[in-house]
């Protein structure tokens, strides 16, 4: 997201008037980055319903999303990437709820619980899915209608769902607004570009569905026939494209945003390019976004992209005029490193309208470029640098004698003809991207990094002169070739590497390749070649270097060998897109940060310090209770009605691990905000060791804190942040106990290191450390574990228990539950801002009192229901996998309640007590959102 929200991590010094210890605190605070952007769950709560919906056939697996209120609001389909399921996408639905939406998520046909086999979003099955999905959102009170039986309803999905829901608009009129993420347009273009078949990605395709056999058998036999033969027919390419959107490109008018991948050898920007050109001609807005990730990995932009699409559906659903759906066309643009963490830079650039791929072509010339004779493989002729062999411009960086390609040495004297081998067997092969398992390589090409290979005598390489300015290629540049085999088809790979000036390193932009296949009747007469769509600068004195290779490890060759003779017939023509502009460098944060945060904190300390005369006098009879709370209430911004927190109250004693639980938006933040002194609630008290809470009160020098999201000086070592930060409170170094803060923290030699090159769970150990500098009686971890491994979640459990055993107090809120359950003494479960209940890990989980039933046959919603209405039981919920039911007593007994299901005839195969706190927890949530 272009403005993230991090969460405070805050402990405040001890000031009792010491001038000098709160600047020295307000240097430090400022420039550690502790005062971020706060981040509280002041949304509402979220409703989740899940379900199994019998439709075409199949039983397919849904959730259904809402929160608070009764109002008509717009609904929202979402579905997940091919291999994955309706779990995938939770966080984004409940995201698109609490924004007031209506979503569903659903496993496709053969994924998750869904039943059914795979057939690739064919019209009559998963296609027609979304459609019942569709009909049954018209059939709910809270969604809005445009008629009778049509539901306001947009489609978003990544992969496989961005290309159902490009389907849903093509075969359904009552989809209202798309927006497909890294999807596809034309499968058969996809995994058989220009009549090649894409043999790596197509057999991941079909390994990530679990298999051929859980394939439509015609699916199968298409893939099986094709993978043998290692060409295309043209029944194969039928059979694809029928089920892609590109056979319904003429009914899909509805507002379409599309956000492609830079980093996709699997669905390239040519895709997207194709959905927007469709789009555009059937008279609806169109918006294209690339961004920085794609199928090959790098950075997804996953929030900025999930806030694009809330935004669109903002304007095209909820028909908010006001809502800012982004430019026409936007590209996210990566270049250098952040030198503060480490982190690649990026930037967006965008234009009002979408150019295409072919805008501003500007013409390079091109002539045969030097390479060394065939010598054999293991040559890299890319990688170069650092004096190693380059196979393009020889051993060490020095130029070879021109002999064209490596191959045979025929070639013409100018150097635009040249001849090269498809060796037998098509190997060794050529290697560009690494699908499935390049980890987001292509994303060091922004970063000058290359990381592709070509084998002497198996291409043709032609060269620019160095450039005279930089040019920022956006698009595909293309190129016009004259191609002869001596029998059967040519097949080439076409790529243009960006030479540094001393020719040593040359970088594939986001590693990137575009087959061709030459048929003989094409053979000998001029060919354009469309090279691959990208977006890269490359500069000033820096050369264009158009490879064709015989071969790619990623892509199927001819297995006999043969020899291609390629002539260049024309320049490079480079797309510059020159009417994309690159937004402006943002100044660093603590350019304006500092001075910002000095002014606020500066402002809350005089505040503070004026409120302090009216803070409530100590309660001596609380002196020994670390946390009583009471009344506890907080309303929602600009609400009258709303709370975040309620009427909350409970007490915490010496000794005690507390565990505060609660779903998404049950108040947890808040009360820990306040507790903190972070924000004032509206109602009720919080007392610490007896002192009422208010900013800046001296008992918060008691409490240590760490809440997600620790901000540190990145140049200093970790030892070091941690003595500055002490220093800042103004309390004597003897009482920091940093050594044994250090060794909770196992950050080992690390601790001598910049804290930039930590990584993630690094940082997290280290800000745990600085929140028990000083051995505080009261400790809050918010998500303690975020970023540790399984040994050192471990750890952490031992630390909590061993820190609370001193006699000294936790208050940790976590999503683990089974982590709770083993280091906690005591728990408070929180729902919608109110209290569930609280008391003993054992008492909540319950001593008999939740029995645990499991059935010889699925559970269906009417038997839940007819379960939790019988006498004496309190709740009943099914359980994850259908065949059982978690039951809390009432009044009835066991025996009492084994004869009522029998009754009602349910196959009952086991009765037991069930203690999983998870169980307990999903249990006091439902029956508080009943």
């Amino acid at each position: 997201m272009e403005n993230p929200t991090s969460r405070w991590r805050h402990r405040l010094p001890r000031t009792r008037g010491r001038w000098a210890a709160v600047v020295a605190a307000l240097a430090v605070l400022v420039g550690a980055g502790t005062w971020t952007a706060t981040a509280d769950d002041s949304a509402p709560s979220v409703h989740r319903q899940d379900q199994m919906l019998k439709m075409n056939g199949v039983s397919v697996d849904t959730s259904y999303f809402t929160s608070g209120g009764t109002g008509r609001r717009p609904a929202v389909l979402i579905g997940h990437g091919f291999g994955g399921s309706k779990n995938d996408v939770r966080a984004q639905a409940e995201k698109l709820a609490a924004d007031g939406y209506a979503v569903m998520t659903w496993s496709a046909r053969g994924f998750g619980r869904t039943t059914g086999e795979i057939t690739l979003n064919a019209p009559d099955a998963e296609v027609k899915d979304v459609s019942g999905l569709i009909d049954w959102l018209a059939g709910r009170p809270e969604v809005e209608l445009d008629a009778k039986g049509d539901p306001r309803v947009g489609v978003t999905g990544a992969s496989y769902g961005g290309a159902v829901s490009l389907l849903a608009a093509g075969y359904d009129r009552r989809v209202d607004a798309v927006a497909p993420v890294i999807s596809y347009w034309n499968l058969a273009d996809a995994l058989f570009p220009d009549g090649v078949f894409k043999k790596l990605w197509a057999g991941i395709f079909v390994r990530s569905g679990g298999g051929c056999q859980r394939f439509q058998k015609e699916l199968c036999e298409m893939y099986e026939r094709v993978a043998v033969s290692g060409k295309p027919d043209a029944a194969a390419r039928a059979l694809l494209t029928e089920r892609s959107p590109e056979a319904v490109a003429d009914r899909i008018d509805v507002p379409t945003l599309i956000l492609q991948g830079q980093s996709d050898s699997l669905f390239p920007l040519g895709q997207a390019d194709a959905m927007a050109e469709a789009v555009k001609a059937n008279g609806a807005p169109v918006s294209v976004d690339w961004i920085s990730g794609g199928h090959d990995g790098g950075d997804d932009e996953g929030d900025r992209v999930e806030g694009r699409v809330g935004d669109w559906f903002d304007r095209y659903l909820k028909k908010d005029k006001d809502a800012d759906t982004g430019p026409g066309f936007r590209v996210t643009r990566t270049g250098g490193v952040d030198s503060t963490d480490g982190a690649a830079l990026k930037r967006g650039a965008s234009s009002e309208t979408y150019p295409g791929l072919t805008s501003g072509g500007r013409k390079i010339p091109l002539t045969g470029a030097r390479q060394p004779p065939g010598t054999g493989a293991g040559q890299d002729a890319t990688t170069g640098g650092n004096g190693g062999q380059d196979a393009t411009t020889g051993g060490g960086g020095q130029e070879a004698p021109a002999t064209g390609g490596g191959g045979s040495g025929r070639k013409a004297p100018d150097g635009l003809t040249q001849t090269f081998r498809n060796p037998a067997g098509a190997a060794p092969p050529s290697v560009s991207a690494l699908p499935g398992i390049g980890g987001g390589l292509s994303q060091l090409s922004s970063l000058g990094v290359g990381l592709s290979l070509d084998f002497p005598g198996q291409y043709a390489s032609f060269e620019s002169a160095p450039l005279e300015r930089s040019v920022h290629v956006t698009g595909s540049p293309t190129v016009t070739v004259d191609v002869k085999a001596d029998h059967g088809d040519a097949v080439l790979f076409g790529k243009v590497y960006d030479v540094s000036p001393d020719g040593k390193q040359q970088v594939l932009p986001s590693q990137l390749v575009a087959p061709y296949r030459v048929t003989p009747a094409e053979q000998g007469k001029p060919v354009e070649l469309t090279l691959p769509a990208v977006d890269h600068e490359v500069d000033a004195g820096h050369r264009l270097r158009l490879v064709l290779s015989a071969t790619d490890l990623a892509y199927a060759s001819p297995a006999e060998p043969a020899t291609y003779t390629v002539t260049l017939d024309g320049a490079l023509t480079v797309p510059t897109a020159p009417g994309v502009r690159t937004a402006a460098a943002t100044l660093p944060w603590w350019t304006w940060g500092l001075p910002a945060a000095a002014v606020v904190i500066a402002a809350a300390l005089l505040i503070t310090a004026r409120r302090r005369t009216a803070t409530p006098a100590p309660d001596p009879a609380l002196s020994g209770v670390p946390l009583q709370i009471t009344g506890l209430s907080k309303k929602y911004a600009k609400s009258t009605d709303r709370y975040a927190v309620r009427d909350l109250g409970f007490r915490v004693e010496k000794g005690q691990v507390l565990g505060l639980l609660g779903p998404n938006g049950a108040g947890k933040t808040t009360t820990l905000r306040m507790l903190m002194g972070l924000i004032t609630p509206d109602a009720g008290e919080i007392r610490v060791f007896g002192h009422a809470i208010r900013p800046g009160a001296p008992v918060l020098s008691r409490v240590g804190s760490f809440v997600e999201g620790a901000g540190f000086l990145p140049h200093l070592s970790g030892r070091s942040n941690l003595e500055l930060y002490w220093q800042a409170t103004g309390r004597p170094a003897e009482d920091a106990h940093i050594d044994e803060a250090l060794e909770i923290a196992g950050l080992g030699d690390a601790l001598a290191r910049a804290v930039r090159t930590y990584s993630q769970g690094m940082r997290q150990r280290l800000a745990i450390a600085q929140a028990m500098l000083g051995m505080p009686d009261l400790l809050i971890l918010d998500e303690p574990t975020n970023g540790l491994d399984p040994p050192q979640i471990r750890e952490m459990r031992d630390v909590m228990i061993r820190y609370a055993a001193g006699g000294r107090t936790v208050i940790v809120s976590s999503h683990l539950l089974s982590e709770v359950e083993q280091s906690c003494t005591h728990l408070v479960v929180m729902d919608r801002g109110q209290l569930v209940q609280a008391g003993p890990v054992a008492e909540i989980t319950g001593s008999g009192d939740m029995l645990l039933v499991t059935t010889g046959t699925e559970v269906t919603e009417a038997l839940v229901d007819k379960a939790a209405a019988l006498p004496g039981i309190g709740s009943a919920v099914r359980t994850e996998d259908g065949h059982g039911l978690l039951i809390r007593l009432d009044g009835a007994t066991a025996a009492q309640l084994v004869a009522e299901l029998v009754r009602l005839d349910v196959p009952v195969t086991g009765v037991g007590p069930h203690r999983r706190l998870e169980d307990a927890f999903l249990t006091l949530i439902s029956q508080g959102s009943a």
